[in-house]
């Protein structure tokens, strides 16, 4: 794939479509007319930036040339989104590939990353739920993850949106196959796990077991979460009736107990189709601003599950759009494409899809927009469901609006502010004996988190000792002074500062936003009795333990703590990670570890002649010499490992 980044192109010769001076004359500069006369006809991506160089829509396209210019054209027929998208635009880039294959494929990875405001987008898609069963390990396991790796081998099952019902999957599978192990492979030493006594464990840990049958079971898993319970009702059958003429009738009896629980899974299971094959059935319902899409997941004809996906950036008055948007960003992320995915309504790119999906899959798949019979019955049913779908998460976030406001009016009143706390920031650090020193900012708005407003600071100013107030300081007077400022989301200061602590913290962030001139509101919330420091006050603040207001401020102090300590663990991981060798110049990752291994600790290592360095594997004479001039050098590193 060219995925080289092109901002000047050889011009097309081609007749360019006709372009709406008016808009170009109000909006562009000289320079970006430019860019839309140098857009080449060849398939890519293209990204749409806003005056703060703010990445707002991605797109594809078989001709880059012809369908960047069609959004300036005069007289072209564009939805509100898409008119008040075009008014932001100040920018553009593209990325030109060899095929619209790829181009889709590089549009799916840039909305991923970038998540503009303007694409659709599955809200939180980054942390939903899936199964991962590995495959690399002698004796596989299910277990509960929100990454996927889809080079390590191993299968994954999802995504789900309900991360219970995942939770709830898995102890089925604990109870019905008796899989996974309580112990880890090899930490029991033969001792048997807790759920091998209660009959939920095949006995991996007490050696019962060998790997050719539990990989039988794992076989017997992997239906199961397919969604093939006929299946493996017709092969546990076929087990249990060669267990009983062989006489093995405890294992008889355990299949025969798997196939009565399968059973009773089936029989909640519906039949809808008469068409004995996979399908996906997808709709979308909009209401304003809030969009639902409701998936089925039909296998064998059978109805396995559903699973409802609030949307962000769908646009009320493109419906087919929002679909063909909808069917990139899931499957994207798909670890199972069925042969035949119903659509509510034809959308453009049906073909192109279609390739990309079979290519994902494996085998040829379609896309239906059926109008009649069966099939369309059962997108009917979808719309439906995402209609009621739709309706309870509207319903709950009005419930949780009226939470959130008569939250904020009772911590206004409380503290006596000036304004309702729409937006509240909250800061907290995290060190062990100053080091690693790092500082969190969270944003609440409305009472709600507003994680792309969130930031990280790393302490730069550090004494002989811990300060925490000084690292206060130094995080705010960054917040209200730095490069912060000068971006567009945090220009403005929020209506209240929550510092983590008390009156020293507190009277340390409000130095701060002295020296820098500004009148914010703050106060402290120390966490040992929950009590809130206000300006000037003798008396903290102490509302009731089941104040809506106390319980926000519990929130928004709780996640400060937990973005900041999750950023501090993560340094001090790669510091524990790093060794003395990392410096030494030329030697790589694969001299290391050959080092490492060969010598067992950076001690022996030192107290290696260079002859001795050089017969490690992996070495040289030219290498040696260099390691071992680097360890015997006063460096004043010397104690880092």
């Amino acid at each position: 794939m060219d995925h080289e980044r092109r901002k000047t192109e050889v011009v097309d010769q081609s007749e360019p479509p006709a372009l709406d001076p008016a808009v170009l004359e109000s909006q562009f500069p000289v320079t970006m007319r430019e860019k839309l006369d140098a857009l080449p006809a060849r398939p890519g991506a293209y990204l749409m930036k806003d005056d703060a160089d703010g990445i707002i829509y991605v797109g594809k396209a078989l001709s880059l040339r012809s369908r960047v210019r069609s959004y300036f054209q005069k007289g072209a027929a564009h939805g509100k989104k898409i008119r008040q998208m075009v008014s932001k635009i100040r920018d553009i880039e593209w990325i030109v590939t060899d095929s619209e294959l790829e181009a889709l494929i590089l549009e799916c990875n840039l909305i991923k990353k970038h998540r503009p405001y303007y694409n659709v987008r599955l809200r939180d898609d980054k942390s939903y739920p899936y199964i991962c069963l590995t495959t690399t390990e002698a004796f596989p396991r299910p277990f509960f993850t929100r990454k996927v790796r889809f080079t390590d081998g191993n299968r994954y099952f999802g995504p789900y949106t309900d991360a219970q019902a995942v939770r709830d999957t898995l102890k089925l599978i604990r109870r019905v196959f008796r899989i996974p192990c309580g112990f880890k492979t090899g930490q029991s030493r033969g001792r048997p796990c807790l759920y091998y006594h209660i009959g939920q464990c095949a006995g991996v840990c007490a050696g019962e077991i060998s790997e050719d049958e539990y990989r039988a079971i794992v076989k017997d898993v992997t239906l199961f979460l397919e969604g093939r319970q006929e299946r493996l009702l017709r092969e546990l059958q076929d087990e249990m009736a060669d267990a009983a003429d062989n006489l093995f009738f405890e294992k008889a009896a355990r299949l025969r107990d798997e196939i009565g629980a399968v059973q009773k899974l089936i029989e909640r299971q519906k039949v809808i189709s008469s068409a004995q094959t996979d399908q996906d059935v997808v709709a979308i319902v909009t209401d304003h601003d809030a969009a639902c899409a409701q998936m089925f997941f039909i296998r064998g004809g059978k109805l396995i599950g559903q699973e409802s996906f609030a949307l962000l950036g769908a646009s009320s008055d493109a419906l087919c759009d929002n679909v063909q948007e909808f069917v990139k960003r899931y499957y994207q992320d798909a670890t199972y494409v069925p042969r035949e995915v119903l659509l509510q309504c034809e959308i453009a790119e049906m073909d192109i899809i279609g390739s990309w999906l079979g290519r994902k899959g494996g085998r040829k798949v379609k896309l239906i927009s059926p109008r009649r019979g069966e099939k369309r019955r059962l997108v009917e049913m979808a719309e439906t469901n995402a209609a009621l779908a739709l309706k309870q998460m509207e319903e709950k976030l009005a419930s949780d609006r009226t939470l959130n406001e008569g939250a904020l009016l009772e911590l206004k009143d409380a503290l006596g502010l000036p304004k309702l706390p729409r937006r509240i920031e909250a800061y907290d650090i995290s060190n062990i004996m100053g080091r690693e020193a790092v500082g969190s900012m969270v944003v609440f708005e409305n009472g709600l988190p507003k994680k792309s407003d969130y930031r990280h600071f790393r302490i730069r100013i550090l004494g002989d000792k811990p300060d925490d107030y000084a690292m206060i300081h130094e995080i705010v007077s960054r917040r209200v002074t730095g490069s912060l400022r000068r971006t567009q989301s945090l220009a403005e200061l929020p209506d209240l500062f929550v510092i983590d602590g008390g009156k020293g913290q507190l009277n340390s962030a409000l130095d701060a936003l002295a020296l820098a001139g500004e009148n914010v509101s703050a106060v402290g919330l120390a966490k040992q009795y929950e009590e809130i420091y206000t300006p000037g006050a003798s008396e903290p603040v102490r509302l009731p333990r089941s104040s809506p207001a106390l319980r926000l401020m519990q929130r928004i102090r709780d996640e400060a703590h937990r973005f900041a300590i999750t950023y501090h663990r993560k340094l001090r991981g790669k510091r524990s990670r790093k060794s003395l060798l990392d410096d030494v110049p030329g030697i790589g990752p694969k001299r290391r570890r050959a080092l490492i291994k060969h010598f067992g600790s950076l001690e022996r290592m030192r107290q290696a002649s260079a002859e001795d360095l050089a017969m490690a594997p992996a070495m040289n004479r030219k290498a040696a010499e260099t390691v071992y001039a680097f360890l015997h050098e006063e460096t004043g590193v010397q104690g880092r490992t």
